[in-house]
C-alpha cells in the first residue's frame, strides 16, 4: 500500500517496511478488508485470479488468501522492502501451499508487466490516491482486468479533521524547540464520492458505485506514543539524547493520559468505489 515512486522514495518505503506492518496496517485493516466484501460475487470461482494494486505489507492480500484460500493473489508495489514484508506476513498467517498462493511483483501502477485480460479481479486499498496518476493506474488496471471482471478499491477522502494526540505531540515537540512535523501532502485524496465514480468510468469501467465511510481505530496512550515514537517521527526521535527523549516521551504520556476514549480514536474519511471492466 505505497505510492509509486523515485528510487529515493523507494528506498525509504524498503525501510519502513516493517514499522509500516506493526503500527500503520493495524490502523487501515478494518477499513481495507472490507473491499473484499465488494469482490464477493468475482472471487466464487475456483482458482480466480486476484491482482492486487499497491499491495504494501500484504494487509489485503494474505486477508483475501485467508477468506478464499482457492485465489491466486498476485501483488504489485515498487517497493521491494514492503513485498518482502507482505511475504513474512503471509508465511506467517497462511499455511503454506495457500501462501505460495500469493506472488509478487515490484512495479508501478501505470506500468504492469502483464497482459491483457490477465485477472479476474483487482482490488487496491489506501494507494490510489499516492499514484502520480491515478487516470493513468486506472486505466492500467482495466487492462489488465479481463471484461466483466471487478475493480473494488478504498482511497482517503480530502479532509482537514484533526486528532488530539497528533496535536499534543506537536505542542510537545515545540515546547522543546523542535519544529512541527510536515504535514501530509496527500494532493490525490479523492474529493468526493461523486469524483472517484467518475474516474473509473472515464478509465472504462461500467455499473460503477462509490460512497463514503470512515476508518475508525482507536489507540491507547502507550499504544500511540510506541507509534510516534517507533515509526511516525522514528527518525527525530532516535537523534535524542536519551534525558531529553525520556522528557518528551513522558510528557507526551501524560497528556495523552488526560484524552478521552473518544479523543484517542482516529476518525478519517475514506472513499470506496467498485465497478467492472467495460
Amino acid at each position: 500500500m505505497t505510492e509509486e515512486a523515485e528510487p529515493a522514495e523507494e528506498s525509504r518505503y524498503d525501510r519502513m517496511a516493517e514499522g509500516y506492518a506493526r503500527f500503520w496496517a493495524p490502523v487501515l485493516r478494518t477499513a481495507a478488508e472490507r473491499v473484499l466484501d465488494m469482490l464477493e460475487p468475482d472471487l466464487a470461482a475456483r482458482d480466480a485470479t486476484l491482482l492486487d494494486v499497491g499491495s504494501g505489507t500484504g494487509t489485503l492480500a494474505v486477508a483475501a488468501l485467508e477468506r478464499w484460500p482457492h485465489l491466486r493473489v498476485t501483488g504489485i508495489d515498487p517497493s521491494g522492502g514492503m513485498l518482502e514484508e507482505a511475504g513474512r506476513t503471509a508465511a506467517g498467517r497462511l499455511d503454506p501451499a495457500v501462501a505460495r498462493r500469493f506472488s509478487r511483483e515490484v512495479a508501478p501502477a501505470d506500468r504492469m508487466p502483464f497482459r491483457d485480460g490477465t485477472f479476474d479481479a483487482a482490488m487496491s486499498s489506501f494507494v490510489l490516491q499516492l499514484v502520480p496518476s491515478r487516470a493513468a493506474a486506472l486505466r492500467e488496471i482495466r487492462r489488465v482486468v479481463r471484461p466483466g471482471g471487478a475493480l473494488a478499491w478504498v482511497t482517503w477522502q480530502r479532509s482537514e479533521r484533526g486528532f488530539a494526540p497528533d496535536r499534543i505531540a506537536d505542542d510537545v515537540l515545540d515546547e522543546f524547540g523542535f519544529d512541527p512535523p510536515e504535514a501530509d501532502q496527500r494532493p490525490g485524496d479523492v474529493a468526493s464520492a461523486a469524483a472517484a465514480a467518475l474516474a473509473m468510468r472515464r478509465a472504462g469501467f461500467g455499473g460503477v458505485r462509490a460512497w463514503t465511510s470512515e476508518v475508525n481505530y482507536s489507540w491507547d496512550p502507550r499504544g500511540y506514543l510506541e507509534f510516534l515514537t517507533l515509526f511516525d517521527e522514528e527518525s527525530l526521535f532516535a537523534e535524542l539524547e536519551a534525558a531529553e527523549r525520556a522528557d518528551i516521551e513522558r510528557i507526551v504520556l501524560e497528556r495523552l493520559e488526560g484524552l478521552s476514549t473518544d479523543e484517542l480514536t482516529l476518525r478519517l474519511p475514506v472513499v470506496y468505489a467498485v465497478g467492472a471492466a467495460r
